[in-house]
């Protein structure tokens, strides 16, 4: 089954293991643990996909999780259909609940059923994070330009995008529109349920959109989470040309439109901020009344990332500012230890690094030796498993099993090992 992917994985096996066998190891078992341990076909033709060690779907996981095997379903009609099939799971349940982040399988009522929002018992969790309606989207572009085929873009999809469009123009207006509010009563840490009510802190119109969580699921400590914002531009630019292209629905493409030029309004109007440091920088987070996060957290859409999401080039140069903070200590999740140096997230203790944060530094990096010192410290923190965790410090890793590091760990070494091939022979 899904015999490009495996070809794909036996290939570059055997090349790497001219450079470094380990490296050969940790990439072969990295890159097919998502098609091993994570998809599900399910008889009504869709596909559920698992995080890893929890059993439930993410909106933002499951796209990424796939996301680096999505080129070659033009060469695999098996995984073509896989990706097809996630692709509806997702519009089926974008259209149960656009506020929810996380499903189960079937309405059994799994998950935190006592949160206090309009739970249900095919919602695992109901955090509403901007990103998990922006995924779906990118997923679906990104499988339209691998395969060219038309037959996805059905009415569910259609639906899908335009409750994605309504939602955000709610959450323009968050304050005054928005029925979402959430509180969780058994928390761990003060980040998992928001402040006033269940509303989280107030907010001013600035033309972005809400965001209730981060793609760590943790609360936002201002509403306007910028690197989501950034991502919504991006998948509002694909729902424009979808809606023109495949639907002819002019109402929708023109929403879309001017939805997108608001928020890249709001972005460059509300969330630059003046380093004295590195200059005009991108923040986290603001609530378009003058305050500021400055951060960065390792979960994707991050600031490190926004070459990644498309919003702007790896060389451009309030990119290259931005970069230059969140990777230093002016950032305060940015750790630099004695056995490795990156960006790590409220959402884990002080002190530990994510994988996929040191991934997104090489996927955005513009010189080849950043990326190869990347690979070399990536391969040094497996703490002898071979897989990717979600973070780690010198003693101990959080979580064995995540799919989406894994994953996205074998995209990196492709993308750096096809670049080796074009300028070092093997």
């Amino acid at each position: 089954m899904y015999s490009s992917i495996h070809r794909t994985a036996e290939a570059a096996a055997g090349r790497l293991n001219r450079i470094n066998p380990e490296l050969a190891r940790v990439f072969r078992q990295s890159y097919l643990n998502t098609l091993d341990t994570t998809v599900e076909r399910l008889a009504d033709g869709t596909t559920f996909v698992i995080t890893g060690d929890i059993p439930a779907m993410w909106l933002r996981d499951s796209s990424a999780q796939v996301r680096p095997y999505v080129k070659l379903a033009s060469k695999d009609e098996q995984l073509a259909a896989m990706i097809r099939g996630l692709i509806l799971r997702q519009a089926q349940y974008l259209l149960l609940d656009p506020y929810a982040n996380a499903f189960n399988k079937e309405a059994n009522g799994n998950g935190h059923q006592q949160d206090r929002t309009e739970m249900g018992p095919t919602i695992w969790e109901r955090k509403f994070e901007l990103d998990s309606l922006c995924y779906p989207v990118q997923l679906l572009y990104d499988y339209w330009s691998a395969t060219g085929d038309r037959s996805i873009f059905n009415e569910v999809v259609r639906m899908m995008m335009t409750t994605i469009v309504d939602t955000m123009i709610v959450e323009q207006h968050h304050d005054s529109q928005s029925p979402y509010s959430f509180e969780r009563d058994d928390i761990l840490l003060p980040s998992d349920t928001l402040p006033f009510d269940g509303r989280g802190t107030r907010t001013n119109f600035t033309g972005m959109v809400w965001s209730g969580f981060r793609p760590s699921d943790d609360a936002c400590k201002f509403g306007y989470l910028i690197p989501a914002n950034m991502f919504a531009v991006v998948i509002l630019g694909h729902i424009e040309s979808f809606a023109q292209q495949f639907y002819d629905d002019a109402p929708l493409a023109e929403k879309a439109k001017k939805l997108r030029n608001d928020i890249t309004f709001g972005i460059e109007t509300y969330g630059v901020y003046n380093h004295p440091v590195h200059g005009p920088i991108y923040a986290y987070e603001t609530d378009g009344y003058g305050n500021y996060n400055l951060m960065d957290d390792a979960n994707v859409p991050s600031l490190l990332s926004i070459p990644y999401l498309g919003f702007l080039p790896a060389d451009d140069p309030m990119y290259q500012r931005t970069r230059a903070f969140v990777l230093s200590p002016d950032n305060p999740y940015y750790y630099d230890g004695a056995f490795a140096k990156g960006i790590g997230s409220p959402h884990t203790p002080p002190g530990y690094i994510w994988p996929i944060a040191l991934i997104m530094q090489g996927l955005t990096a513009t010189a080849r030796e950043e990326r190869e010192a990347l690979i070399e410290q990536l391969l040094a923190t497996t703490a002898g498993t071979g897989f990717m965790h979600e973070s780690f410090d010198p003693d101990q890793f959080t979580r064995e099993w995540f799919a989406w590091a894994n994953s996205l760990f074998g995209q990196f070494v492709l993308e750096w090992l096809e670049e080796k091939d074009a300028t070092v022979p093997v």
